[in-house]
């Protein structure tokens, strides 16, 4: 692979859809490097996000399984 197709495989594996990645490759083409850090920190703190959600639903399904095999 090309290393421009590489960084777009690994945009797509980290989740990020076509007009992200479109976006990212216009940066880059433009050299505007702080603008590819924000859109991938953007993008990261939108998988966080969604990471601390799904563990928040994880605790509540903990919490319910405890108290059942406790007897509450």
């Amino acid at each position: 692979m090309k290393p421009q197709e590489d960084i777009v495989q690994n945009l797509r594996d980290a989740g990020c859809d076509g007009d992200t990645i479109d976006r990212f490759l216009a940066l880059g083409k433009a050299g505007k490097l702080a603008g590819q850090l924000h859109l991938l920190d953007c993008h990261r703190s939108c998988l966080l996000e969604k990471v601390h959600r799904e563990e928040k639903r994880i605790d509540c399904l903990d919490y319910l399984i405890y108290h059942l095999e406790k007897g509450d």
